[in-house]
């Protein structure tokens, strides 16, 4: 009987192991089809993150639009996609498209270029985004409405020139990559902050507007996407609770993760995904519940930071 008992946990472990890569062949291959021959615009597509869209999209067979504001780097994401295509698999070559989206007189003429070539879009990922940082009252008005027009302006014009074509096919999906600021604002970001919370709000609003035409919403907001060679350092339980705080905080998620979530929230067509460890998320419920709190150690963490001299 002990001897039954002592086979019995590895097989038991061979068995869960052996079921979960199953699973995951299946689900990799469930998120391929889901996007095989699906048109895919991706703004910013030369951005860590939009590469790593445009790579996961690319193998799952989808026609990309790939959308940036820089003609070479565009071209050498095209090169890069190109040389990597497994030729056994069915893949399409990638249209190029100039975008900048804080210039949004060009917007709908983007749109149009689009649906012209392809007659529809099927799945839209407003990923373009620009970044400021600064305490208010040094950041000019201009830039204010720079970030705006990037950030909140340029993404719904492009949704909205698209919008029509999926209701009119009562079938599409529109995928917002976001940002954890979008739930609450941290010191010397407001642009950006108040660019994040509009953008999210805008998209609920539409959510509930395009259910019965068949057209999908999604909102991924990680807490910040890092960029492919920076990791961050360990947490100090020493240091003050707001240093502690704000270090969980600012853990970057790396685009590989983000954009292999990107591709499950189409798959799986869900409504909102919120990508962080359990400090961000656990700020996001103190904001909520405990105001008063949050806002004390928010405070307490600019008032030391001024007290610091800066460097140079």
């Amino acid at each position: 009987m002990g001897v039954m008992a002592m086979l019995l946990l590895p097989l038991l472990l061979l068995g869960i192991s052996g079921l979960l890569f199953i699973y995951q062949e299946v689900s990799r291959l469930w998120s391929k089809s889901a996007v095989q021959n699906k048109v895919v615009v991706i703004t910013d597509a030369i951005s860590g993150l939009g590469k790593e869209c445009a790579r996961v999209f690319h193998t799952g067979g989808a026609r990309l639009v790939l959308c940036g504001k820089n003609w070479e780097r565009l071209e050498n994401l095209y090169d890069a996609l190109i040389s990597v295509a497994d030729p056994s698999k069915q893949t399409f070559t990638p249209k190029l498209v100039l975008l900048d989206l804080s210039d949004i007189s060009c917007v709908p003429d983007v749109a149009k270029e689009v649906l012209d070539c392809y007659g529809c879009v099927d799945i839209l990922i407003n990923n373009a985004s620009m970044k400021v940082k600064g305490p208010a009252h040094k950041i000019s008005l201009e830039l204010d409405k720079k970030i705006m027009d990037a950030n909140y302006f340029g993404p719904i014009t492009l949704t909205k020139a698209l919008l029509p074509n999926m209701i009119s096919r009562r079938t599409g999906q529109i995928v917002l990559v976001n940002n954890i600021q979008g739930k609450f604002g941290i010191p010397f970001r407001t642009a950006y902050a108040a660019s994040k919370h509009a953008a999210l709000g805008f998209f609920d609003c539409l959510r509930a507007e395009v259910e019965e035409y068949d057209v999908v919403i999604s909102t991924v907001s990680p807490t910040f996407i890092r960029s492919y060679h920076v990791y961050p350092e360990q947490g100090n339980w020493e240091a003050s609770i707001w240093k502690f705080f704000f270090r969980k905080l600012t853990y970057g998620v790396h685009p590989v993760e983000v954009a292999e979530e990107v591709m499950r929230t189409v798959r799986r067509k869900k409504q909102e995904v919120f990508m962080a460890n359990p400090i961000p998320k656990a700020a996001v419920y103190v904001r909520t519940f405990f105001p008063e709190f949050f806002f004390a150690v928010v405070a307490c963490g600019v008032k030391e930071k001024l007290n610091v001299p800066e460097e140079g």
